[in-house]
């Protein structure tokens, strides 16, 4: 089935030259010459992506990008402005309200395509990843054999207690076993050579540690901290071996697991290494929201470990958060970050 493609601009022969385009690259088009009939058509067709004109009369760019932000099923569609301008003012001012990308005109088709196929994969990839986290752990303990003698063997050990700040494992020890998280949160950290913290994952409820040791058969990583009363489970590294062994369906779901474990990283460091400052910081309290189990806007960090999520200065994280609050997307009271504004706070880190 063919994308569908949304373009929002006033000026005929530019909107007619990128329709004609995308025609012959096999896109499904539809256009809108103002901005308000551009917001009544993403409603009724649900485009793929959308291009969308910044200077309009009746309702201009940015008026079509939070109209389409205020709505769910519209939120999470990509969004292209079009402008004659490259003022870094105005560029802020769209990627911070959510756009995904600028087209500055004027744009040659090769731009006009590689844009549109860049954020178009990148939307897939990002729904994939999202399906899978979500059913993986539930799919580990599915009613096939093998995982329901792991689903016993998990219960029948018993839980170890660890106070907050309490260390579960440290980097460099030889690897024992898997530890699941019964109840609590974990961190994980690497020391950089001047002391600083880096977290390299949040673990909560229903997550596993040392999945890559017990695989590599190598050291622990990183060092692994309870940042709050936890209940632990280990599973040492013998009996998981066996149930391996005489389960593939099990050792699937743990490589499977493992993979998205390191695509999740993959983008973490990306993010860490070209992210804006806003956008790391939206992007650490959104990790933290989607890993809690309760359902509530709330997360509790302490600003270090926000710092060592965030790869940031405790001073620069301090001053994000109180811009974030000035500007009504969260609220913050000692260690409690709560979210007022989930939607662009979504549309910030993207």
């Amino acid at each position: 089935m063919n994308k569908k493609i949304l373009i929002i601009e006033d000026n005929d022969a530019i909107r007619e030259n990128i329709v004609e385009i995308l025609g012959m690259a096999n896109y499904d088009v539809c256009e809108a010459d103002n901005g308000k009939i551009g917001v009544e058509m993403a409603l009724k067709y649900l485009p793929d992506i959308i291009l969308c004109d910044v200077m309009m009369p009746e309702l201009d760019g940015y008026g079509v990008l939070h109209m389409l932000n205020k709505y769910v099923e519209t939120s999470t569609i990509p969004f292209i402005f079009l402008t004659a301008k490259a003022d870094h003012n105005d560029l802020r001012k769209g990627m911070e309200m959510g756009a995904d990308d600028y087209l500055t005109k004027p744009f040659d088709d090769m731009e006009l395509l590689n844009a549109i196929d860049v954020r178009l994969r990148k939307k897939a990839h990002t729904e994939l990843q999202q399906h899978n986290k979500n059913n993986d752990f539930n799919a580990l303990l599915s009613k096939t054999n093998g995982l329901a003698e792991f689903a016993k063997l998990i219960e029948g050990h018993r839980n170890r207690e660890f106070r907050k700040n309490q260390i579960i494992y440290y980097e460099a020890d030889v690897g024992r076993g898997l530890y699941l998280v019964v109840k609590g949160r974990v961190k994980t950290i690497k020391l950089s050579q001047d002391g600083r913290e880096l977290m390299t994952g949040m673990y909560s409820a229903g997550d596993y540690l040392g999945v890559n040791a017990m695989f590599s058969n190598n050291p622990y990583a990183d060092t692994a901290t309870a940042i709050e009363d936890s209940k632990i489970c280990m599973i040492p590294s013998e009996e998981m071996e066996k149930v391996l062994n005489l389960y593939p369906d099990v050792a699937r779901k743990f490589i499977h697991l493992l993979s998205c474990d390191n695509q999740d990283k993959e983008e973490q460091l990306l993010q860490l290494a070209y992210n804006s400052v806003r956008k790391k910081m939206a992007g650490a309290i959104l990790r933290l929201y989607h890993q809690q189990t309760s359902n509530n806007d709330r997360v509790s960090i302490t600003r270090e470990d926000l710092a060592a999520m965030s790869c940031m200065a405790i001073e620069t994280v301090s001053r994000t958060l109180s811009d974030f609050k000035n500007e009504k997307l969260i609220d913050r009271q000692g260690t409690i970050i709560t979210i007022m504004d989930l939607e662009r706070l979504s549309k910030m880190k993207n």
